[in-house]
């Protein structure tokens, strides 16, 4: 797996996340809306929070999102790759006070730059069918939605169907130059 390294887009910078986050997080990872459609139920405590952090899982790499000039984490970027070297997933979550400021989507497109640049040819987005922001904003992003998987994961939720999107690196490409 790669480094996680430090980003920076006009208005964030995406770091290595620490433990010390684990209070600024929580309010992403308790609330019961923004943890609806992730692969978890709500955090109870900080401390299930702080554990989460400090998970040891080599193959996702994670990014604490952060304002310019405010080190405080306010949102989580993940990629983890599928196939070395070729294919990545990609995850974010977002403290409540933030969405809808465009936040999200210029984490992920941070993200999706650094991943193609470092000659991964696909990555993709498993959502669930119910989550129309992420749907949406994937779609703004320019993913492809390419298969609905039925009765795919057993959440929290119960099972749930999947959604699909891919975006490929010369779409990305074309995409960004338009």
């Amino acid at each position: 797996m790669r480094e996680t390294i430090v980003i920076e887009t006009p208005r964030l910078v995406l770091r290595p996340p620490t433990l010390d986050d684990a209070e600024a997080l929580h309010a992403a990872f308790a609330d019961v809306d923004a943890m609806r459609y992730w692969s978890g139920p709500p955090h109870a405590s900080v401390e299930e929070t702080r554990a989460d952090l400090a998970r040891d899982a080599p193959e996702w790499r994670r990014w604490a999102i952060t304002l310019k000039g405010d080190d405080t984490a306010i949102g989580v970027v993940v990629a983890g790759e599928k196939r070395q070297g070729n294919v990545t997933e990609i995850g974010y979550i977002l403290v409540r006070a933030h969405w809808g400021s465009g936040i999200a989507r210029e984490a992920a497109s941070a993200v999706i730059d650094r991943i193609f640049a470092e000659g991964q040819r696909r990555v993709f987005a498993d959502t669930d069918p119910d989550n129309a922001p992420s749907r949406a904003m994937l779609e703004k992003l320019g993913f492809k939605l390419e298969a609905v998987l039925r009765a795919e994961w057993e959440t929290h939720l119960g099972v749930r169907d999947t959604t699909i999107y891919g975006l490929l690196r010369d779409e990305w490409g074309a995409a960004r130059s338009s």
